[in-house]
């Protein structure tokens, strides 16, 4: 029998650090048949005191060559019960072992003073990761929240390996002035036992893996598709020749009664990624916030650059068009993607989601399930979720990343 991808995930709440890594490394480890040659591990914030004791204690009890991680706000894995849960205000740990078969993995630790200039060519690029474009490598990464460089080194990293897959989050603290984490182990490299507070750790996977991806930025689109004619960095100044202000005032008087409410706080500004695309619909675009109105002439700024001749859409964001958005999505992948050849699942959430937006625990991870019921679950509530919309890489809020891999040899 050929050697196959295997995942295995194992969460634990036990109030003591010793005891959790004991635990989710036993579960883990005994659901593979095979040994692991990758290991994602996620601490909540409440063991903020012991993160320098993580890789070490995880180090005498689990042999893994290639290990990354980080602190969360929270964190999402397998319970001993068998549930995928989403634990976002206790001490909770988190292990993902993943066995590889015919998989390079690559890792990097980056700063803001290693990016190349953004107008470097992409040897720079390639230099920084170690990893060939020709490998096609899809990419996990592990930002500090407060890094500069951050969008640099997507940008970077999107002109470099085109096509390349790269998702993941920014780790989160509990609170205001809560320390962050970020864990990188790679016994064949120089980073053993890794500890670090800022940049980004970076995993390059080439070979027989493909991480399937979606994005639910938890809004739904309102009114139509809306053409930007005038437009200066950040700021619309007109829309479809109109004053900008005066489309939204027309559109917001259509709504109903309980979306003009809505209006009024959980507004967004969709921007179109596909220039070409004749027909757009929920995922085609990226949510930016609206940062401002200037009541006297009209124009909007929005929390990204925009260009005349982009498209644009409305939207509105709450509880229940987050959860028909990711539904919608999840339902969308059913359909078109590859969910039979599903071995395991990244999922990386803002902390804005969660109970606070539900009101009530584990909703994107079982509306997940519900769709992919057989594998395991892993991740972490993030301070900015990092996933592609329209074949480009963003920093999103108040969305839930998933990664799904599977074999390539499946395609």
């Amino acid at each position: 029998m050929a050697d196959r991808m295997q995942w295995a995930n194992a969460l634990s709440t036990r109030p003591s650090l010793e005891a959790a890594v004991a635990e989710v490394v036993q579960r883990a480890v005994s659901s593979l048949t095979a040994p692991a040659d990758l290991g994602l591990v996620f601490i909540s914030s409440a063991f903020a005191s012991e993160y320098s004791r993580v890789l070490p204690l995880l180090a005498e009890q689990l042999s893994v060559p290639v290990l990354i991680g980080c602190s969360g706000g929270g964190v999402i894995g397998t319970a001993a019960s068998g549930q995928t849960q989403e634990l976002e205000a206790e001490a909770a740990l988190s292990l993902t072992l993943a066995h590889l078969p015919g998989v390079d993995l690559q890792v990097f630790h980056v700063v803001a003073e290693d990016l190349p200039d953004l107008d470097s060519s992409p040897d720079a690029w390639i230099d920084l990761v170690g990893v060939e474009p020709s490998a096609k490598p899809q990419f996990i990464l592990l930002s500090s929240a407060f890094s500069s460089g951050v969008n640099d080194l997507l940008q970077g990293l999107d002109f470099a390996y085109p096509g390349s897959v790269i998702l993941g989050g920014q780790a989160s603290a509990g609170g205001l002035g809560g320390r962050l984490a970020l864990f990188c182990h790679d016994a064949a490299g120089n980073q053993h036992q890794c500890l670090y507070r800022d940049g980004t750790v970076g995993l390059a996977l080439s070979g027989n893996i493909v991480l399937d991806t979606i994005v639910a930025q938890g809004c739904k689109p309102i009114g139509e598709p809306v053409q930007v004619t005038k437009a200066e960095r950040n700021i619309i100044l007109e829309i479809d020749e109109k004053v900008p202000l005066m489309v939204l005032r027309d559109l917001i008087a259509s709504l109903s009664e309980q979306e003009r409410m809505l209006a009024q706080h959980s507004l967004f500004v969709g921007v179109a990624m596909d220039e070409f695309k004749l027909s757009l619909q929920q995922g085609d675009f990226l949510i930016r916030s609206i940062l401002g109105v200037d009541p006297t002439g009209g124009a909007i700024a929005i929390g990204d650059i925009v260009r005349p001749g982009q498209r644009l859409q409305f939207h509105l964001r709450d509880a229940q068009a987050s959860a028909e958005d990711l539904q919608f999505l999840l339902e969308r992948y059913q359909q078109q993607g590859s969910p039979n050849a599903a071995a395991a699942a990244l999922m990386f959430s803002c902390v804005g989601r969660g109970e606070g937006l539900y009101g009530k625990p584990n909703f994107d991870s079982g509306l997940f399930k519900t769709y992919l019921p057989d594998i395991p679950v892993g991740g972490f509530f993030c301070g900015g979720e990092i996933g592609p919309v329209g074949g480009r890489t963003f920093i999103h809020g108040y969305t839930s990343v998933f990664g799904i891999c599977r074999e390539l040899a499946e395609d």
